[in-house]
């Protein structure tokens, strides 16, 4: 049976085992039809032309994972930013795990979806913010109709949030093959502040996609820093939907490290809903072999006066493969408009593959726009350079390009994230040494 066929007649099952009001059933019921109308996504869509998912869906994947799997800490604990103080939602194949977890309701929620989507507390947040800025496209739709479990993050007014919040989904590979749809609702109310780091992480060698839905909304002068670290097995295979809604004088930044996977496919969405907003996109991706990471983004300016900053820095090695789309849309209204957007990149190897594909759709005349691109390698001249100042060949390759790299990781705010960042970039490119540039 191909994968469509069964997550559309397994549907009924999977509603049958879990519990939700009767809104939320008829939004799922809404999304499965659009699926069932959509199917996957295929490279004769323009937004998918350059990643297939044909390897990907092949596979017979497991969609109910009921049964009860424990993870001792040792083995995961070097996925957590473990030098820190964090609150952390960690999800063991799609289930909650308690143990890893520690969550909070004091003076905020940082708790499960599954609560949010089911207690009548909740039904307020719920009915103005669940499903509210995600699009109807085919994975978005997806992970709709068979969404149950996720973070539920909610930060009300005025609140800083006094240390990070870690959501880590693990999967073990019980089953040969396993599907994960992770839903994450984030609401941060107005004037508060929130960090969070997000991990997709298997602990197996079998076959892995997960399909992941993030809505986060970010109220009058509320800030959100927001990281979100992929260094999987190459079985593993991650589709990421995140959608961004700002209000007025609001800040949003999302850093996106791609370091491994399979495929990895980002689809990052903002939407500037009041004056004087800032949303910054930046991202480093450093991949090898036959691994494929395309970065999908959207920045929609619609009302005057904001800001936009779009940094992405690529390396390729082997026969490895990205994907820069980003696209920029000023409306007319939308004028004094700053939008910047970069994409840089080094092919290590000459069977290293990037497409790259800026867009600017500007209808306002009052704004000051930018996009480039570039594709390159390594600077032999200062290779050459370094060599003759007794820096090894290896290690001197690795400085160039943390150098090229560094512009994006000087904008994390949390030490230990940066730390880990600069050990996982150590680690890709070969060389056992510390960088503090």
């Amino acid at each position: 049976m191909e994968l469509k066929e069964k997550l559309l007649s397994s549907y009924v099952a999977f509603e049958n085992g879990v519990n939700i009001n009767s809104d939320i059933h008829d939004i799922r019921t809404k999304a499965l039809q659009n699926f069932e109308e959509l199917g996957f996504p295929s490279k004769k869509l323009e937004a998918w032309k350059y990643t297939s998912l044909n390897s990907v869906l092949n596979q017979d994947y497991s969609l109910f994972h009921n049964h009860d799997i424990a993870i001792d800490l040792a083995d995961v604990k070097k996925y957590f930013i473990h030098d820190i103080d964090s609150y952390k939602i960690v999800f063991i194949n799609g289930k909650y795990s308690s143990f890893l977890s520690e969550t909070t309701h004091d003076g905020m929620d940082v708790c499960l979806l599954s609560a949010a989507l089911s207690k009548p507390k909740y039904k307020p947040i719920v009915e103005n913010y669940f499903n509210k800025i995600a699009k109807p496209d085919n994975m978005t739709s997806l992970n709709t109709a068979y969404a149950s479990e996720g973070a539920f993050i909610h930060i009300p007014r005025g609140v800083e949030v006094e240390k990070p919040i870690q959501i880590i989904n693990f999967s073990t590979g019980k089953e040969n093959a396993i599907m994960l749809q992770p839903r994450n609702l984030i609401v941060v109310g107005n004037n508060s502040h929130v960090q969070i780091i997000e991990r997709h992480q298997s602990v197996t060698e079998n076959p892995i996609l997960t399909n992941s839905v993030t809505e986060i909304f970010t109220d009058v002068h509320a800030t959100v820093d927001y990281y979100k670290i992929q260094n999987d097995h190459n079985n593993a295979s991650l589709i990421d939907n995140t959608y961004i809604e700002q209000q007025k004088e609001s800040t949003c930044s999302i850093h996106t490290f791609s370091f491994g996977g399979n495929i990895t496919r980002n689809n990052l969405n903002f939407f500037q809903k009041g004056e004087r907003v800032n949303s910054i996109l930046k991202g480093v991706t450093i991949i090898e072999e036959k691994q494929h990471v395309d970065h999908h983004t959207l920045v929609h300016h619609i009302e005057p006066n904001c800001e936009s900053h779009q940094d992405y820095k690529g390396i390729y090695n082997d026969r490895s493969t990205g994907v820069f789309n980003g696209k920029v849309i000023v409306e007319k209204e939308a004028q004094k408009t700053n939008a910047y957007q970069q994409n840089n990149n080094i092919l290590i190897s000459d069977k290293a593959t990037m497409n790259a594909k800026p867009q600017l759709e500007i209808f306002a005349d009052n704004v000051k726009c930018s996009h480039g691109c570039t594709i390159g390698q390594l600077d032999e001249q200062a290779l050459f350079y370094m060599q003759q100042r007794g820096i090894p060949k290896k290690e001197g390759k690795a400085l160039l390009m943390y150098a090229f790299a560094n512009t994006v990781l000087e904008s994390v705010k949390i030490p230990e994230v940066k730390k880990r960042i600069t050990k996982l970039i150590a680690d890709k490119l070969g060389v056992n040494i510390g960088f503090d540039l």
